[in-house]
């Protein structure tokens, strides 16, 4: 039996190869974005689009564009990185980046969460980058904190859904050649897809609120 897929961030990267492999295994899935590009136009997926992840007002249009769709697995992908350093601290792109990669899971899940039933499934896209205990680099100020306050979310968000019967996975794709990485890193953007798919599979209420490297790692806090 198929399941409804609902991916934010679904028109490039990684987010645009879950909607591919999720949709050639016979999933519904339902892409929302800013914009569309043309390789999300040719998957034959369901899309949303007009929708910033950053913006209170567009939940309200996201949750009409649904009606009373049941979203068996909700994947909050859509983020942005900038890089700030001690020499370049821009508060504007911080805040920019908490908007979108902190909030955002949050305001899209609190958007859709009534149309999990149990037994659903959230997935959050993190990075390594939001560990405390891993961070040997530095640099990078508004993606870090961005990214640990979504992991602070996500593991609240695994203990207040656990009475409902929903599981939540908290992942770092690995080091992935997309635009976000300028195309450098280890993996390509369908080999960590396929990594998140397993993962979300794999996912249960005993691993929910768990923080796992795509490769099925458990990570540092």
């Amino acid at each position: 039996m198929s399941q409804t897929i609902a991916i934010t961030g679904a028109n490039r990267g990684i987010g645009l190869e879950m909607a591919r492999l999720w949709r050639e295994r016979g999933e519904r899935v339902i892409a929302v974005c800013r914009e569309p590009s043309e390789a999300l136009q040719a998957l034959n997926v369901d899309i949303i689009d007009g929708i910033d992840v950053g913006r209170d007002a567009d939940m309200p249009r996201l949750s009409e564009a649904l009606a009373d769709t049941r979203i068996d697995v909700l994947y909050n992908n859509a983020g942005v990185m900038h890089s700030e350093t001690l020499d370049d601290m821009d508060f504007g792109r911080i805040r920019e980046q908490f908007e979108v990669n902190a909030l955002g899971p949050l305001r899209v899940t609190m958007a859709l969460i009534d149309r999990l039933p149990s037994g659903g499934k959230i997935g959050l896209m993190t990075s390594r980058m939001g560990s405390m205990e891993d961070n040997d680099s530095g640099r990078k100020y508004g993606y870090r904190i961005s990214k640990a306050g979504l992991n602070a979310a996500g593991k609240s968000l695994a203990v207040d859904l656990a009475d409902r019967g929903i599981a939540v996975a908290i992942l770092h794709p690995g080091w992935v050649r997309t635009n976000m990485t300028g195309h450098s890193g280890h993996l390509e953007p369908a080999e960590s897809a396929a990594l998140l798919i397993q993962r979300m599979d794999e996912l249960d209420m005993p691993s929910s609120g768990t923080f796992w490297h795509a490769e099925g790692q458990i990570l540092p806090w």
